[in-house]
């Protein structure tokens, strides 16, 4: 029985009914040790131990915290037969944490394939998942719970975390914090013991509420008397470790070899005791009758971590050093004998060093970042040389990046720094720092790092990095690094576009880049280069092709930045909410994976369609929240302004933009036509020749129709020839950029209706109308109206009925009934998009009152593009 704990009960009893109807969710119960976690999981368990229901158990054990995957292996022993059921890449990584060689695409295919595998066994009824000790964790069976534990949503699926106050960050779910029990509750829990009046106001009073401080100290007289100022759980250890320090040198002994083994295996343990010269058994059933630890099958569990705290923290050094050298003699695990070695080591040992190097890499060769960078620590403190030293400080850098840890990677990359002598090994840790400078968002310090480094790389990490330094310093406007990356990449079609661009050469680079797209090759490089060219549809093509191989691997990490990339061309499409839905998922992804930088890079996106819409608020808010500012920041706010009519401030910004020195970036280039109209609404478009000018130029190299089509349009505005402006309405027709496109026609028909020409106005202004409404462009919207209505027309055409019926959609229902529609099952929509079945279906479920239909078939007709 509990005492004091009846709104946790109601709240896990809640928990267990929504799950029960066919509803998942999450719970994190956070508090001290000894509060009452533990027993609040067994109350859920008994709960639920119906045949009904499948109860999963996951201990996280302070032992284990550096092998990979140590939580998840216990969970996912007694299903392993489902596993072959899962898709090709999510079975692999599965099939890793059970034992198997190939490493898993990302750290985060992982937890995919663990809400998958959840989601499968939950079709046969509920699922209650309950982690105790969570603060002690792998970091990748943390991260592929957590991950699974987010997306909860449609699955019969209950998973419970039990965690200390701190070393458990579950951002995104609900916690309850476990309070002390109040005076009642814990006179009630201390009925346990007959104690005199005296004694048993002792014990409350240095309990002060705790649950297992109750038992112990009224247990026995230990740990009661004043407490000095000493917290209580620190008093409920000090009892631990007295009362084993009063036990038998065996006992002593098994219970330090149980709490230093992590194969929590008992027939190792008791095997170990006796190589050490103790009675293993006979130990183990002093230890038993102790309350200190129980047998459960083959192996043994301590009754409370405090208690393996206390054995193993009571015990001299030099008896954990004999522990642990005889359990690495004994392991069979590579990892687990590296993990023991390391913790037996007397000083540094080369031989040990280079196990736990091995280790490491191990560990980031599994996607296990986090792990790898501790290990490289170990391996760096055990080497015996200071260049050794170096390159393990250098290793755990790059791995602290990894993790998302940028305080510590640079950190250890400034102690590697006097120990890094060799020109590659200073190539190598050039790139940590550059990444760590990238993701604080100094791409132009990140370039001017590469930069420097590439040159005492081997050949293809040069190349490697070159690459990489010319797309930051082209987006952060560092031409100098441009043209330095090209100076020493030559041959590389898109640096040397680049490099052209930057000097002003735009039919030369502008080919460079064409020619790159045309070669085409992996990964996203194309679609930058594709991009720059401002070949819209190409670019969509190669990114969207992208996705869809990420989403097949399961490259769950991968995503954020293909649908960031595609979210920005669905943007320029006019195809607002499909780019939200993009934008939503990738932050999603992003925040799961712990990508905080990424997550403001995609609020570009978000902050151009604020703008085109006219939302000040949310564009400035949008805009002040993104990692990369600068040029592209001053473009968007500058949009904004021109569309509301502030036009003065609006040529500020975008002169201030073109003078500084990244104005050849693509975002200024097609900013270029809200200069020239800012200046122009002012009387003053000799201060928009020279950008115009240059607009022009490229816009006639790169041969897109959309760029001289704006190109056209500026020309006309300065000009105020009809000729551009009707050769400008003609290239548009050719497609892309609706916005953009409707600029043209209100342009246009505002010229016309200045020269009289009514019914020519009218017909522009309708076509411009029904474009800026649909793309709820309201200030341009509503100039057009303003326009209609000098020209005699006040209609206005209604929004397309498709266009309504996927404004009713949110993001992700929009995402699974796009792919619904194609035909896809709701298992492929689910494996494509990162969810269960189950979440699919309740997706579609919600969706089709909102496009009042009944079925996928009825679906399949309906078009929402």
């Amino acid at each position: 029985m509990l005492y004091g704990r009846q709104p946790e009960e109601a709240a896990l009893d809640a928990l267990l009914a929504a799950a029960r109807e066919g509803r998942g969710g999450a719970l994190v119960l956070r508090g001290e040790a000894g509060i009452g976690k533990s027993a609040l999981l067994e109350h859920l368990a008994e709960t639920a131990n119906t045949p009904a229901h499948a109860v999963l158990r996951v201990n996280g054990c302070e032992a284990e915290r550096d092998l990979v995957g140590a939580g998840l292996l216990q969970l996912l022993w007694p299903l392993q037969d489902l596993v072959a059921q899962l898709p090709a890449p999510q079975a692999e990584a599965l099939r890793t944490v059970l034992g198997g060689n190939a490493a898993p695409a990302d750290r985060y295919t992982t937890g995919l394939a663990l809400l998958t595998l959840l989601a499968r066994l939950a079709e046969s009824g509920p699922v209650v998942c309950l982690v105790d000790d969570a603060q002690w964790l792998d970091q990748n069976s943390a991260d592929a719970l957590l991950f699974a534990a987010r997306r909860l949503a449609a699955e019969p699926v209950a998973l419970v975390f039990a965690a200390r106050d701190d070393g458990f960050d579950a951002r995104g779910l609900t916690e309850l914090v476990l309070p002390r029990l109040d005076r009642r509750s814990a006179a009630q829990l201390l009925d346990t013991y007959r104690l005199s009046a005296p004694r048993r106001t002792q014990v409350l009073e240095a309990a002060d509420g705790n649950p297992l401080a109750l038992l112990e100290f009224g247990r026995n007289d230990r740990g009661s008397g004043p407490c000095g100022g000493q917290r209580v759980t620190d008093r409920v250890l000090a009892s631990f470790r007295d009362t084993i320090a009063e036990l038998p040198a065996d006992v002593r002994l098994l219970l330090l070899t149980a709490a230093a083994d992590s194969s929590r295996d008992l027939a190792s343990v008791l095997a170990a005791v006796d190589a050490l010269g103790g009675d293993g058994p006979q130990a183990l059933e002093a230890a038993e009758r102790a309350g200190l630890l129980h047998v459960d099958g083959a192996r043994a569990a301590f009754r409370h971590p405090l208690v393996r705290a206390a054995a193993y923290q009571g015990a001299a050094s030099v008896q954990r050093t004999r522990v642990h050298r005889e359990l690495a003699g004994r392991a069979a695990d590579a990892d687990v004998r590296a993990h023991h070695l390391a913790l037996a080591a007397l000083g540094p040992d080369a031989a040990v060093a280079a196990e736990v190097a091995r280790a490491a890499d191990r560990a980031r060769d599994r996607a296990a970042p986090a792990i790898a960078c501790d290990l490289y620590q170990r391996a760096a403190a055990l080497s015996t040389t200071l260049a050794d030293r170096g390159r393990m400080l250098r290793r755990a850098a790059a791995a602290a990046v990894a993790a998302g840890d940028l305080s510590l990677a640079a950190a250890l990359a400034g102690q590697a720094d006097p120990l890094t002598t060799t020109g590659p090994e200073r190539a190598a840790l050039a790139e940590v720092r550059a990444a760590v400078e990238f993701e604080r968002g100094d791409q132009a310090a990140a370039a001017r790092l590469l930069v420097a480094g590439a040159p005492e790389a081997e050949p293809g990490p040069s190349a490697s990095m070159l690459r990489t330094a010319a797309t930051y310093a082209w987006f952060s406007g560092d031409a100098d690094s441009v043209r330095a990356c090209a100076g020493l990449l030559p041959g590389d079609r898109i640096v040397e576009g680049m490099s052209r661009l930057v000097d002003g050469d735009h039919r030369a680079g502008l080919a460079a880049l064409a020619a790159a797209v045309a070669e085409g090759g992996p990964g996203m490089r194309p679609v930058y280069a594709a991009a720059l060219l401002g070949d819209d549809r190409r670019a969509e093509e190669l990114v969207t092709a992208e996705v869809a191989r990420r989403r097949r691997a399961g490259l769950v990490g991968g995503l954020p930045e293909a649908l960031q990339m595609l979210a920005r061309l669905r943007v320029v499409q006019g195809r607002h909410r499909d780019a939200e839905a993009s934008v939503a998922e990738a932050r999603a992804v992003a925040e799961d994976c712990g990508m905080p930088q990424r997550i403001g890079r995609l609020d570009v996106a978000l902050a151009r369609i604020a703008a085109i819409e006219g939302d000040a608020e949310r564009c400035r808010a949008v805009a002040a929240g993104t990692v990369d500012g600068g040029i592209a920041v001053a473009c968007l706010l500058g949009l904004l302004d021109l569309g509301l009519g502030r036009y003065e401030e609006a040529l500020a910004r975008l002169e201030s933009a073109w003078t500084r020195p990244g104005h050849y970036m693509t975002a200024l280039v097609a900013a270029t036509g809200d200069l020239v109209e800012a200046a122009v609404r002012l009387g003053a478009p000799e201060r928009a020749r020279l950008p115009y000018e240059r607009l022009a130029s490229w816009a006639e190299a790169s041969g897109q129709p959309w760029a001289r089509a704006v190109a056209l349009r500026c020309e006309a505005q300065l000009t105020g020839r009809e000729d551009a402006f009707t050769g400008a309405e003609l290239l548009h027709a050719e497609g892309g950029r609706p916005f953009e496109s409707a600029r043209t026609l209100l342009a246009y028909g505002e010229w016309l209706r200045r020269a009289r020409r009514q019914t020519e106005a009218r017909a522009r202004l309708h076509g411009a109308l029904e474009v800026f409404e649909r793309l709820r462009a309201t200030p341009w919207a509503d100039r057009t109206r303003a326009e209609l209505r000098a020209a005699g027309d006040s209609a206005a055409p209604a929004v397309p009925t498709a266009q309504a019926l996927a404004d009713r959609l949110t993001p992700q229902e929009l995402q699974v009934v796009r792919l619904a529609a194609e035909g896809r099952s709701s298992r492929e929509v689910a494996a494509l998009l990162f969810l269960s079945p189950r979440t699919v279906e309740h997706h579609l479920y919600r969706a089709y009152p909102k496009l009042g239909i009944h079925s996928r078939t009825e679906l399949a007709r309906l078009n929402l593009d």
